[in-house]
Protein backbone atom coordinates (compact mmCIF):
# COMPACT_ATOMS: atom_id res chain seq x y z
CA UNK A 1 0.00 0.00 0.00
CA UNK A 2 1.42 3.40 -1.01
CA UNK A 3 1.53 6.57 1.06
CA UNK A 4 -1.52 8.08 -0.64
CA UNK A 5 -3.61 5.04 0.22
CA UNK A 6 -2.36 5.04 3.82
CA UNK A 7 -3.18 8.76 4.09
CA UNK A 8 -6.72 8.03 2.91
CA UNK A 9 -7.06 5.23 5.45
CA UNK A 10 -5.99 7.65 8.19
CA UNK A 11 -8.49 10.23 6.96
CA UNK A 12 -11.29 7.65 6.91
CA UNK A 13 -10.37 6.67 10.47
CA UNK A 14 -10.53 10.31 11.57
CA UNK A 15 -13.89 10.91 9.89
CA UNK A 16 -15.38 7.86 11.58
CA UNK A 17 -13.96 8.94 14.95
CA UNK A 18 -15.88 12.21 14.65
CA UNK A 19 -19.10 10.55 13.52
CA UNK A 20 -18.94 7.94 16.28
CA UNK A 21 -18.26 10.48 19.01
CA UNK A 22 -21.05 12.76 17.83
CA UNK A 23 -23.45 9.83 17.83
CA UNK A 24 -22.36 8.86 21.34
CA UNK A 25 -22.49 12.38 22.72
CA UNK A 26 -19.39 11.65 24.79
CA UNK A 27 -15.88 10.28 24.43
CA UNK A 28 -12.32 11.28 23.61
CA UNK A 29 -11.58 12.95 20.26
CA UNK A 30 -8.20 14.63 20.91
CA UNK A 31 -6.04 11.59 21.59
CA UNK A 32 -7.95 9.46 19.09
CA UNK A 33 -7.32 11.87 16.22
CA UNK A 34 -3.64 12.26 17.11
CA UNK A 35 -3.05 8.50 16.77
CA UNK A 36 -4.83 7.89 13.45
CA UNK A 37 -1.68 7.95 11.30
CA UNK A 38 0.07 5.44 13.55
CA UNK A 39 -2.86 3.02 13.42
CA UNK A 40 -3.21 3.46 9.67
CA UNK A 41 0.38 2.27 9.19
CA UNK A 42 0.06 -0.54 11.72
CA UNK A 43 -3.23 -1.95 10.41
CA UNK A 44 -2.69 -1.43 6.68
CA UNK A 45 1.07 -1.78 6.23
CA UNK A 46 2.84 -3.39 9.17
CA UNK A 47 0.79 -5.99 11.01
CA UNK A 48 -0.12 -9.53 9.99
CA UNK A 49 -3.89 -9.67 10.53
CA UNK A 50 -6.89 -11.43 9.02
CA UNK A 51 -10.37 -10.03 9.78
CA UNK A 52 -11.85 -13.34 8.65
CA UNK A 53 -9.66 -15.22 11.13
CA UNK A 54 -9.04 -12.74 13.96
CA UNK A 55 -7.58 -15.37 16.29
CA UNK A 56 -5.14 -16.95 13.83
CA UNK A 57 -2.21 -18.37 15.72
CA UNK A 58 0.62 -16.41 14.10
CA UNK A 59 -1.12 -13.02 14.00
CA UNK A 60 0.53 -9.84 15.22
CA UNK A 61 -0.95 -8.26 18.34
CA UNK A 62 -2.00 -4.65 18.86
CA UNK A 63 -2.96 -3.36 22.31
CA UNK A 64 -4.36 0.12 22.91
CA UNK A 65 -2.98 0.86 26.36
CA UNK A 66 -4.63 4.29 26.49
CA UNK A 67 -8.03 2.65 26.34
CA UNK A 68 -10.00 5.91 26.50
CA UNK A 69 -8.89 6.50 22.87
CA UNK A 70 -11.05 3.54 21.87
CA UNK A 71 -12.63 5.43 18.92
CA UNK A 72 -9.35 5.29 16.98
CA UNK A 73 -9.07 1.53 17.54
CA UNK A 74 -12.71 0.88 16.66
CA UNK A 75 -12.42 3.01 13.53
CA UNK A 76 -9.24 1.21 12.43
CA UNK A 77 -10.86 -2.19 13.03
CA UNK A 78 -13.95 -1.19 11.05
CA UNK A 79 -11.78 0.20 8.24
CA UNK A 80 -9.89 -3.12 8.19
CA UNK A 81 -13.15 -5.09 7.98
CA UNK A 82 -13.43 -6.62 11.44
CA UNK A 83 -16.99 -5.31 11.74
CA UNK A 84 -19.30 -3.01 9.70
CA UNK A 85 -18.55 0.72 9.90
CA UNK A 86 -22.24 1.37 10.67
CA UNK A 87 -21.66 -0.21 14.08
CA UNK A 88 -19.43 2.73 15.01
CA UNK A 89 -22.56 4.83 15.42
CA UNK A 90 -23.55 2.66 18.38
CA UNK A 91 -20.50 3.82 20.37
CA UNK A 92 -21.25 4.01 24.11
CA UNK A 93 -24.89 3.04 23.59
CA UNK A 94 -26.61 0.59 25.95
CA UNK A 95 -26.17 -3.00 24.71
CA UNK A 96 -23.60 -1.96 22.09
CA UNK A 97 -20.44 -4.03 21.80
CA UNK A 98 -18.31 -0.93 21.30
CA UNK A 99 -18.23 0.79 24.65
CA UNK A 100 -16.15 3.69 25.97
CA UNK A 101 -13.17 1.38 26.53
CA UNK A 102 -12.22 -1.68 24.45
CA UNK A 103 -13.67 -5.03 25.54
CA UNK A 104 -11.85 -8.11 24.22
CA UNK A 105 -14.90 -10.27 24.97
CA UNK A 106 -17.23 -8.33 22.68
CA UNK A 107 -15.29 -6.74 19.82
CA UNK A 108 -13.57 -8.73 17.06
CA UNK A 109 -9.93 -7.71 16.80
CA UNK A 110 -9.61 -6.26 20.30
CA UNK A 111 -6.79 -8.19 21.97
CA UNK A 112 -6.99 -6.73 25.49
CA UNK A 113 -9.61 -4.92 27.54
CA UNK A 114 -7.98 -1.65 28.54
CA UNK A 115 -8.82 1.57 30.31
CA UNK A 116 -6.93 1.48 33.58
CA UNK A 117 -3.82 3.28 32.43
CA UNK A 118 -0.58 1.31 32.31
CA UNK A 119 -2.16 -2.13 32.32
CA UNK A 120 -2.28 -2.47 28.54
CA UNK A 121 1.46 -1.85 28.35
CA UNK A 122 2.08 -4.58 30.93
CA UNK A 123 -0.20 -6.97 29.04
CA UNK A 124 1.73 -6.25 25.84
CA UNK A 125 4.95 -7.22 27.59
CA UNK A 126 3.35 -10.46 28.73
CA UNK A 127 2.10 -11.21 25.21
CA UNK A 128 5.55 -10.55 23.75
CA UNK A 129 7.19 -12.79 26.34
CA UNK A 130 4.70 -15.60 25.64
CA UNK A 131 5.43 -15.43 21.92
CA UNK A 132 9.15 -15.54 22.62
CA UNK A 133 8.72 -18.63 24.80
CA UNK A 134 6.55 -20.32 22.17
CA UNK A 135 9.06 -19.36 19.44
CA UNK A 136 6.34 -17.70 17.37
CA UNK A 137 7.21 -15.43 14.49
CA UNK A 138 4.80 -12.68 15.46
CA UNK A 139 5.16 -9.24 16.97
CA UNK A 140 3.39 -7.19 19.62
CA UNK A 141 2.58 -3.49 19.22
CA UNK A 142 1.24 -1.23 21.94
CA UNK A 143 0.19 2.43 22.00
CA UNK A 144 0.53 4.54 25.14
CA UNK A 145 -0.53 8.09 25.86
CA UNK A 146 2.11 10.53 27.08
CA UNK A 147 0.10 11.31 30.22
CA UNK A 148 -0.15 7.57 30.79
CA UNK A 149 3.60 7.50 31.43
CA UNK A 150 2.86 9.08 34.81
CA UNK A 151 1.62 5.66 35.98
CA UNK A 152 4.15 3.68 38.00
CA UNK A 153 2.97 0.45 36.41
CA UNK A 154 4.42 1.66 33.09
CA UNK A 155 7.93 1.74 34.51
CA UNK A 156 7.71 -1.74 36.00
CA UNK A 157 6.65 -3.05 32.59
CA UNK A 158 9.41 -1.09 30.84
CA UNK A 159 12.00 -2.57 33.19
CA UNK A 160 10.66 -6.08 32.63
CA UNK A 161 10.61 -5.84 28.82
CA UNK A 162 14.17 -4.52 28.78
CA UNK A 163 15.38 -7.22 31.16
CA UNK A 164 13.88 -10.03 29.08
CA UNK A 165 15.13 -8.49 25.81
CA UNK A 166 11.70 -8.53 24.17
CA UNK A 167 12.80 -7.50 20.68
CA UNK A 168 9.42 -8.63 19.30
CA UNK A 169 7.75 -5.75 21.17
CA UNK A 170 7.25 -2.22 19.83
CA UNK A 171 5.71 0.53 21.95
CA UNK A 172 4.51 3.86 20.56
CA UNK A 173 4.07 6.90 22.77
CA UNK A 174 1.49 9.30 21.32
CA UNK A 175 3.42 12.40 22.40
CA UNK A 176 0.89 15.21 21.89
CA UNK A 177 1.94 17.01 25.09
CA UNK A 178 -1.55 17.34 26.55
CA UNK A 179 -3.76 15.40 28.93
CA UNK A 180 -7.16 16.02 30.47
CA UNK A 181 -5.81 18.54 33.02
CA UNK A 182 -3.59 20.47 30.62
CA UNK A 183 0.08 20.33 29.63
CA UNK A 184 1.91 17.16 30.64
CA UNK A 185 4.82 19.18 31.98
CA UNK A 186 2.52 21.17 34.27
CA UNK A 187 0.63 18.13 35.59
CA UNK A 188 3.61 15.82 36.13
CA UNK A 189 6.60 15.92 33.85
CA UNK A 190 7.91 12.57 32.63
CA UNK A 191 10.88 13.86 30.64
CA UNK A 192 13.41 12.78 29.51
CA UNK A 193 11.49 9.79 28.14
CA UNK A 194 14.18 8.73 25.68
CA UNK A 195 16.90 8.56 28.33
CA UNK A 196 14.69 6.80 30.86
CA UNK A 197 13.66 4.02 28.49
CA UNK A 198 17.19 3.69 27.12
CA UNK A 199 18.46 3.20 30.68
CA UNK A 200 16.04 0.25 30.97
CA UNK A 201 17.54 -1.40 27.89
CA UNK A 202 15.19 -0.14 25.18
CA UNK A 203 16.00 0.88 21.63
CA UNK A 204 14.53 4.40 21.46
CA UNK A 205 13.50 6.28 18.31
CA UNK A 206 11.91 9.73 17.97
CA UNK A 207 9.73 10.60 14.98
CA UNK A 208 7.02 12.85 13.61
CA UNK A 209 3.92 10.79 14.41
CA UNK A 210 2.04 12.24 11.45
CA UNK A 211 4.74 11.41 8.87
CA UNK A 212 3.93 8.07 7.28
CA UNK A 213 7.48 7.59 5.92
CA UNK A 214 8.95 8.22 9.39
CA UNK A 215 6.51 5.80 11.04
CA UNK A 216 7.35 3.09 8.50
CA UNK A 217 11.08 3.70 8.75
CA UNK A 218 10.94 3.48 12.55
CA UNK A 219 9.06 0.18 12.35
CA UNK A 220 11.69 -1.16 9.96
CA UNK A 221 14.42 -0.13 12.40
CA UNK A 222 12.54 -1.81 15.23
CA UNK A 223 12.30 -5.05 13.26
CA UNK A 224 16.05 -4.94 12.57
CA UNK A 225 16.96 -4.32 16.22
CA UNK A 226 17.83 -7.54 18.06
CA UNK A 227 17.98 -8.05 21.81
CA UNK A 228 15.99 -4.94 22.78
CA UNK A 229 12.34 -3.84 22.73
CA UNK A 230 11.77 -0.63 20.79
CA UNK A 231 10.07 2.55 21.97
CA UNK A 232 8.92 4.96 19.25
CA UNK A 233 8.26 8.42 20.65
CA UNK A 234 5.84 9.89 18.12
CA UNK A 235 5.46 13.66 18.30
CA UNK A 236 1.84 14.37 17.46
CA UNK A 237 -0.82 17.08 17.62
CA UNK A 238 -3.83 16.46 19.83
CA UNK A 239 -6.96 16.69 17.67
CA UNK A 240 -4.92 16.38 14.45
CA UNK A 241 -6.89 17.13 11.29
CA UNK A 242 -9.62 19.27 12.85
CA UNK A 243 -8.60 22.93 13.08
CA UNK A 244 -10.60 23.87 16.17
CA UNK A 245 -9.53 20.75 18.08
CA UNK A 246 -5.82 20.83 17.32
CA UNK A 247 -3.56 21.53 20.29
CA UNK A 248 -6.43 21.93 22.74
CA UNK A 249 -6.63 20.01 26.02
CA UNK A 250 -10.30 20.97 26.13
CA UNK A 251 -10.97 18.40 23.40
CA UNK A 252 -9.42 15.56 25.39
CA UNK A 253 -12.78 14.21 26.51
CA UNK A 254 -15.57 16.20 24.89
CA UNK A 255 -17.74 15.06 21.98
CA UNK A 256 -18.58 17.52 19.17
CA UNK A 257 -22.12 18.77 18.77
CA UNK A 258 -23.79 18.48 15.35
CA UNK A 259 -22.47 21.78 14.01
CA UNK A 260 -18.93 21.00 15.20
CA UNK A 261 -19.06 17.42 13.89
CA UNK A 262 -20.29 18.56 10.47
CA UNK A 263 -17.50 21.14 10.27
CA UNK A 264 -14.89 18.60 11.36
CA UNK A 265 -15.97 15.98 8.82
CA UNK A 266 -16.00 18.53 6.03
CA UNK A 267 -12.52 19.78 7.00
CA UNK A 268 -11.33 16.20 6.70
CA UNK A 269 -12.81 15.97 3.20
CA UNK A 270 -15.70 13.76 4.17
CA UNK A 271 -19.45 14.03 3.72
CA UNK A 272 -21.67 14.75 6.69
CA UNK A 273 -24.74 12.54 6.71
Amino acid sequence: MNFKELEQRATNIRINIIKALHSAGSGHPGGSLSAADILSVLFFHEMKLDPENPKMDDRDIFILSKGHAAPVLYSALAEKGFFPAEELLTLRKINSNIQGHPDMRKVRGVEMSTGSLGQGFSAAGGAAMARKMDKKDSRVYVLLGDGELQEGLVWEAAMSAGHYKLDNMVAFVDWNGLQIDGNNDDVMTVKPIDQKFASFGWNVLMIDGHSLPEIIDALNQARACKGKPTLIIARTIKGKGVSFMEGSAGWHGKAPNEEEAKRAVEELGGVWA
